[in-house]
């Protein structure tokens, strides 16, 4: 039995730690949602939901069709000795269940969607469990909880109890805070103006909306770098986060590399995994 690690969630802080999981060479599986709304695009590999295929830093998620297809795309690697992840489709992760009929053992399970609350994960779905942020408590849900939230216990490992709860308000960059981020003013269907990456300026149309009502504009909320906005086409509901802004103009490379959050978070759970995996007596590769 070939074993992996499975990670619920593609996006960028995700991204982070699957990113850390293939390059210490860990089999990994990603399994996503059929309407990933990720902001930081151009760092999440759920983007290849979309786009069948995303590089970030060097490794290269691919968006397979069924659990067939990720567990040959898994043997391919080991043969060409590259590093690349396959996206599957599978919001239940139904995964679980059919992996040991194609020779795979799942052996730890991650959840990363950072939904600020548990979305169906159980202690019982692998060997090891570990989850990222709050509406988790280990050992009741998990094994262990990774903290999420910016600040001292970023990235602290958490085996009795759980993560900091979500204040909802975004980390301060250069004194701006919850003005960085962007919500949508309508409910309809999104149509970017601006990309991940372009400078703006405050006031300035990054984005539209259309609704019912016609096309409802959505503007920079200062001037900076579009360091986020969520996939075009995308069905938004009013009020929905679907941009970020960084007001360091001089950042702009920061949009398209894995942050300082997403990799310390990463590390953090690879810790948790070999820390877990030497307790329970469990061989991850």
């Amino acid at each position: 039995m070939k074993k992996c690690i499975v990670v619920r969630g593609g996006g960028d802080l995700a991204t982070g730690v699957v990113h850390a999981l293939c390059e210490c060479g860990f089999a990994t599986i990603v399994l996503e949602c059929e309407r990933p709304s990720a902001i930081r695009r151009k760092v999440a590999f759920c983007d290849a939901v979309y786009d069948k295929q995303t590089t970030v830093e060097g490794v290269t998620a691919c968006l397979v069709p069924d659990a067939q297809h990720a567990v040959s795309m898994i043997s391919a690697m080991e043969v060409s000795h590259t590093v690349s992840v396959p996206v599957l489709v599978d919001g239940d992760c139904s995964f679980l269940q059919t992996a040991p009929s194609f020779g795979i053992e799942v052996v730890a399970l991650v959840d990363a969607i950072i939904a600020k609350c548990n979305c169906g994960t159980t202690s019982t779905m692998a060997p090891i469990v570990v989850a990222m942020g709050p509406g988790f408590t280990a050992p009741r849900d998990c094994h262990a909880v990774v903290e999420t939230m910016r600040g001292h216990n970023l990235g602290r490992i958490i085996t009795q109890g759980e993560a900091s709860q979500n204040t909802g308000i975004p980390g301060i960059i250069a004194g701006f805070g919850k003005e960085r981020v962007i919500h949508a003013p309508a409910t309809g269907v999104l149509h970017i103006v601006r990309d991940i990456g372009s400078l703006v300026s405050q006031g300035e149309t990054i984005a539209t909306i259309d609704c019912p009502s016609g096309s409802v504009p959505v503007t920079a909320t200062l001037d900076g770098v579009l360091r986020g906005i969520i996939h075009d086409g995308y069905e938004v509901t009013d009020g929905l986060k679907i941009a970020d802004i960084d007001p360091r103009k001089e950042e702009q490379k920061n949009c398209f590399t894995i942050s300082d959050k997403s990799r310390a978070l990463g590390n953090s759970v690879l810790h948790a995994l070999l820390l877990l995996a030497h307790q329970k007596g469990i061989a991850l590769v």
